[in-house]
C-alpha cells in the first residue's frame, strides 16, 4: 500500500489499517504472515519534506524452528518511531560515524510511503535470534535427519573427532603395557 504523504491534511495524521496475509508476498524464507496485520500509526509533519511516523504493528509470523524445522507462529507487536526523508536527501557523504538519528531514518520516493516495506522491516526487525518450538527442542539427528521430538533412531549418538584418532590409538598402547 502506496501511502501519498502530499494528501495529509493538517500537521498530523492518523492512519488505521488491517491487511491481510495475502498482501505481503513471500519474498522472504525467515517467515510468513500468518494472520491479519493490525497497523495504527501517526504522520507527522516535522519539516517541508521530513515526516516522523509512530506506531504499532501487531500479528502472529509463521516461522520454522531453528533446530527441528518445524512451523511455529510467533506473536508480533512491533512499536516503531521513524524519521522518513526524501530519497534525494541522502548525499552519499561516504565513510562516516553513524549517529542515534541514522538508526531511526528511512526514505521515502515520490511523495509516498510505501507501507507494506515500512511493516516488513519492522517483522524483520521482531524475529527471535534463534526461534524455537519449545526450549526443549531436540531438534533432528546429525545422521539420519530424524525428528528426535517424535521418534528415537537408532544412530549413535556419540562422535568422535577424526583429529583425535591417533591419541586414542596411544591409550589402547598404554592399556596393552
Amino acid at each position: 500500500m502506496l501511502l501519498d504523504l502530499s494528501h495529509l491534511h493538517g500537521p498530523r495524521e492518523h492512519v488505521a489499517r488491517t491487511f491481510q496475509p495475502a498482501a505481503f508476498d513471500p519474498q522472504d524464507d525467515n517467515y510468513r504472515v500468518a494472520a491479519p496485520v493490525e497497523l495504527s500509526m501517526d504522520i507527522e509533519r516535522t519539516g517541508p519534506d521530513v515526516f516522523r511516523v509512530t506506531g504499532r504493528a501487531t500479528t502472529r509470523l509463521e516461522l520454522d524452528c531453528s533446530r527441528c524445522v518445524e512451523p511455529l507462529e510467533v506473536p508480533v507487536v512491533a512499536n516503531f518511531e521513524l524519521r522518513y526523508v526524501p530519497l534525494a536527501a541522502n548525499p552519499g557523504e561516504g565513510d562516516r560515524q553513524v549517529d542515534e538519528d541514522d538508526l531511526t531514518t528511512a526514505f521515502y520516493s515520490e511523495g509516498t510511503l510505501d507501507v507494506i516495506d515500512l511493516l516488513r522491516e519492522q517483522f524483520e526487525l521482531a524475529l527471535p535470534m534463534k526461534p524455537l518450538c519449545a526450549e526443549a527442542c531436540r531438534g533432528l539427528c546429525v545422521h539420519c535427519g530424524a525428528n528426535l521430538n517424535r521418534t528415537e533412531c537408532g544412530c549413535a549418538p556419540a562422535w568422535e573427532d577424526p583429529r583425535l584418532a591417533p591419541l586414542k590409538g596411544l591409550l589402547k598402547n598404554d592399556k596393552e603395557n
